[in-house]
């Protein structure tokens, strides 16, 4: 789908549009309590991660034509299952571009729906995306955070957690691209302004917080369990995040590696690195209103898992 070169505020029926069309296709995901939270489960979606909302809502828009080309986008893994299952339900043919780093578990996942990965090294993988060779491609290109639709698709969590938590003071969510925390901030932004939209980052990949800091474009290299959260900066982006998100915290990576294993034995949650960060920055928030932290996905490698837990 076209990116727009500025992109402005989703507004609220929009989303509520999104995720009407998403809705037939995706889980209402639970909450659990914790100390001082609920923990909003998207874990639980059908691809393991909140990204087949905003695909979906995304792929069910096309014209009919765009559609049936097929569907491409580029992802670490959780936004690549999320296509492949979307396309799976549609019933078009669909290819992934990823890292060729990416986790067995997640290329596997890909592979399940019927998709084609396509692995390659993170600078020509970031250059594929800076260059948007996907034009070249057959496919029809949906952008894994930037697209609006995409967005507006995430847009429909925003409005569960209003719904199921009236008091809603605070949401605690994991930044990668940004799609998510920016599709939750405009759904809560605009029917509850005061609600504080906190976003989390590890230490082993703070890219917004320094991007913030220094007023613009950073390059960091990714040394973090959270990869679903290694995506690289984009200006569009970084104007959407600047009017998205109240407050940054960065979770050291220790204590993010900390937090599988507690998740999974006091929670009875499995969530992988990005799926842990929301949980993880809990402690660094004083007692106040009541919190919400997004699981963002559990699609973990087993190997990582057991080695955490053990």
């Amino acid at each position: 789908m076209g990116i727009p070169t500025i992109i402005g505020v989703i507004p609220i029926e929009r989303i509520r549009a999104a995720a009407d069309r998403a809705r037939p296709y995706v889980l209402r995901a639970p909450m659990v309590p914790v100390e001082g939270a609920l923990l909003k489960l998207e874990c639980l979606q059908p691809t393991g991660s909140f990204k087949v909302r905003g695909f979906f809502a995304a792929a069910t828009a096309l014209p009919a034509e765009r559609l049936r080309r097929g569907l491409i986008t580029v992802s670490a893994g959780n936004a690549a299952q999320a296509c492949a299952y979307t396309a799976h339900r549609l019933g078009v043919p669909c290819r992934v571009v990823m890292y060729e780093t990416a986790p067995q578990l997640k290329i596997a996942g890909v592979k399940r729906w019927g998709a084609i990965p396509v692995l390659m090294p993170r600078d020509r993988l970031l250059a594929w995306l800076a260059n948007e060779e996907w034009k070249k491609e057959p496919e029809t290109f949906i952008h894994p955070f930037a697209d609006e639709e995409v967005r507006a698709g995430h847009g429909g969590l925003g409005l569960e957690l209003l719904e199921d938590v009236p008091d809603l003071g605070r949401v605690v969510i994991a930044v990668g691209g940004g799609g998510l925390v920016g599709g939750v901030a405009a759904a809560l932004k605009a029917s509850k302004a005061d609600v504080e939209v906190i976003g989390v980052q590890s230490d082993g990949y703070p890219l917004w917080k320094r991007a913030f800091e220094s007023g613009g474009p950073v390059s960091v290299s990714p040394e973090t369990i959270a990869d679903g959260t290694t995506a690289p900066f984009d200006p569009r982006m970084f104007e959407v995040l600047k009017r998205s998100v109240d407050r940054w915290l960065i979770v050291p990576e220790p204590r993010l590696k900390a937090a599988i294993p507690e998740l999974a034995t006091t929670a009875k949650v499995v969530a992988e690195g990005a799926g842990a960060l929301a949980y993880a920055a809990l402690e660094q928030l004083p007692p106040g209103p009541s919190t919400v932290a997004v699981v963002s996905g559990g699609n973990i490698d087993p190997a990582l898992l057991a080695s955490l837990l053990a």
